[in-house]
């Protein structure tokens, strides 16, 4: 029997337990949930090493319940769907997905991609703490997960938009400037440019809109404020 417990979510019973007999079969030991919140649920008294995460479910589907995991845990998740479009998987593996199968599946095939996903995450999944996270204002964002939403909502940075935007977090009110940017965020290995610091402070601007609490301070650089700076 493997140490690996994989959570089946879905909101069909059927479906469930075919999955659960293919784990079982495979060796894992499996817990199911009807929907995302019992799923949620779960994650917080079980150790879970893996989610095989149903979409089409009332309520929240697979998509929102992923937005949710992906900012309470790092654990890793396959989507398994009868939602086959190119779209759909695509978007499926933007929330946080680490893989996804389409229903009707091969058991050999889906057992194939637990088995792969676990080998490559290596390691128990983990729920963040509070201290794990920094939020200000509208924004939220989880140091482990590197996810960044506003008002629950995930948007997408890019690796230095996201390591910009935290370091300007953690120094709340400080003014700091290019050259301290530079040297923090990219540790002076991209290239000597300061404008470099300006055109990701301008594109993160960009996709904070309404929470963009980034301050020119002008002569020096840039801080965090505490509201929208218009």
């Amino acid at each position: 029997m493997s140490d690996y417990t994989v959570l089946v979510v879905d909101d069909e019973k059927d479906m469930r337990t075919l999955i659960e007999m293919y784990l079982l079969n495979s060796g894992y030991h499996c817990l199911q949930a009807q929907d995302g919140e019992e799923a949620i649920r779960c994650l917080e008294h079980a150790t879970v090493d893996l989610i095989l995460l149903d979409i089409m479910m009332p309520q929240r589907d697979g998509f929102l319940v992923c937005e949710e995991l992906r900012r309470k845990s790092d654990v890793p998740i396959i989507f398994v769907s009868a939602k086959g479009e190119e779209w759909d998987k695509v978007k499926g593996l933007k929330l946080g997905g680490d893989d996804y199968v389409v229903k009707p599946f091969n058991p050999g095939e889906l057992m194939a991609r637990v088995e792969a996903v676990l080998r490559r995450t290596g390691k128990k999944a983990t729920l963040y703490t509070e201290q794990d996270v920094v939020k200000l204002g509208k924004i939220e964002v989880n140091q482990k997960a590197r996810t960044v939403t506003i008002n629950g909502q995930l948007i997408n940075v890019t690796l230095k938009e996201f390591d910009l935007l935290l370091f300007l977090m953690r120094h709340k009110n400080q003014a700091l400037s290019r050259e301290q940017l530079l040297e923090h965020v990219w540790e002076g290995s991209y290239g000597s440019s300061l404008r470099t610091v300006d055109t990701h402070i301008k594109t993160l601007r960009m996709k904070l809109k309404e929470a963009d609490y980034i301050q020119t301070v002008w002569g020096i650089g840039y801080k965090m404020g505490d509201e929208h700076f218009a």
